[in-house]
C-alpha cells in the first residue's frame, strides 16, 4: 500500500499522511474486489524463498512446523496486503512497516491478523533485525521514498540472501492508469514524480539486488465505472493533491458524463509493473533500526 510520503496539505499544516480522515478515505478508496486482491497476493507469495513457500490453500495446522523467513511490507498503509499476504502463505508471519500513526491504525481496525504485526519506521531506517526476512514488497511506495538508494541498503540488510522485493508500480515509461483518462494533467506530473524502470534499477542493484524478473499484471479494481467512480471521488491517491477542486471536479464531471451514457459497465482495470529483485550476498548488515551505512 501507498502513503502520502509527507505532502503537506496547505502551508503549515501537517503532512497529508498524518491526517486521520485522509487515512480513513484510503481504506476506503483503495480496495478491490476480493478475487483481483487474491490474485495479487498469490503472485506476490509466488516469489517468497521456494523451499519455505507452502502450496496455496495449505492449512495453517499441516504447515505448523515450517520454517519460513518472513515477509515485510515497507509502506503497508492501511494493511490491505499484509493480511492478504498473511492468507496467501500459512507459514509465514507478516510485518507492515508504515510512517502514518493513522494509516497504522486503520490497518489494525481493518486488518488485523494473529499473524500481521504493523510498525513505525520508515524506508530507510526499518525498524527490524538483518537478514530476518525472505520476501519484501514495496506497493505503490517507490515513487514516494526521498531517498532510493538508502532504502535499497535497508531492504538489502533485511533480507537474507536468496530473498526477494517485490515492487508493484508503474514505471514512468508505462503510464497508463485509468486516471488519466478523466484527469489528462495527472499523466504530466505523474512523469514527473514515478521513477523510470532503469532509474529503479539503478538505485537498487549497488545495494545487492539483481534482477529476477520484470512484468506486467492486470486485475479490475471495480465492477464498473459507477463504482470506481465513487471510489476515486474521495481522492484517496496522493496523485489527486496535485489538482485544484475545479481540475477535480472537471474530471468526475467527465466520468459521469460516461456513466450517463450507459458506457463504463464493464470492470475497470489497472495495470502494474512488477519489478522482482534477489539479494545477492557480500553487502554488510547493520544494528535494526539504524540502517546500512
Amino acid at each position: 500500500m501507498v502513503t502520502e510520503a509527507g505532502q503537506a496539505t496547505g502551508p503549515g499544516r501537517q503532512p497529508a499522511y498524518e491526517d486521520p480522515q485522509l487515512a480513513a478515505r484510503y481504506e476506503h478508496g483503495n480496495e478491490m474486489p476480493a478475487e483481483s486482491l487474491r490474485a495479487w497476493a498469490e503472485l506476490i507469495a509466488g516469489y517468497a524463498p521456494e523451499e519455505a513457500a507452502s502450496a496455496p490453500g495449505t492449512s495453517p495446522a499441516s504447515t505448523a512446523g515450517a520454517r519460513m523467513p518472513g515477509v515485510l511490507e515497507v509502506g503497508s498503509g492501511t494493511g490491505m496486503f499484509c493480511t492478504a499476504l498473511a492468507r496467501a502463505l500459512p507459514a509465514a508471519e507478516v510485518t507492515g512497516v508504515e510512517p502514518s500513526g493513522p494509516m497504522r491504525a486503520e490497518a489494525e481496525r481493518h486488518h488485523a491478523h494473529p499473524r500481521v504485526r504493523y510498525l513505525a519506521g520508515s524506508a530507510e531506517r526499518l525498524p527490524v533485525p538483518a537478514a530476518g526476512f525472505g520476501l519484501a514488497l514495496l506497493s505503490r511506495v517507490v515513487h514516494h521514498l526521498p531517498d532510493r538508494p538508502a532504502a535499497a541498503r535497508e531492504l538489502a540488510r533485511v533480507l537474507r540472501p536468496g530473498g526477494r522485493l517485490v515492487i508493484r508500480t508503474t514505471v514512468r515509461e508505462r503510464l497508463d492508469a485509468p486516471v488519466y483518462r478523466y484527469w489528462p494533467r495527472l499523466l504530466e506530473t505523474d512523469a514527473a514524480r514515478f521513477p523510470s524502470e532503469q532509474e529503479i534499477l539503478a538505485d537498487f542493484r549497488p545495494a545487492g539486488f539483481r534482477v529476477h524478473r520484470v512484468h506486467s499484471f492486470a486485475q479490475p479494481v471495480a465492477a464498473d465505472l459507477r463504482q470506481w467512480r465513487e471510489r476515486v471521488a474521495g481522492r484517496a491517491q496522493s496523485k489527486f493533491l496535485a489538482l485544484s477542486e475545479a481540475e477535480f471536479a472537471a474530471g468526475l464531471a467527465r466520468v459521469d458524463a460516461e456513466v450517463a451514457g450507459a458506457r463504463g459497465s464493464e470492470p475497470v482495470l489497472e495495470r502494474y509493473d512488477v519489478i522482482v529483485l534477489e539479494r545477492v550476498g557480500g553487502v554488510g548488515t547493520a544494528a535494526p533500526g539504524e540502517g546500512a551505512k
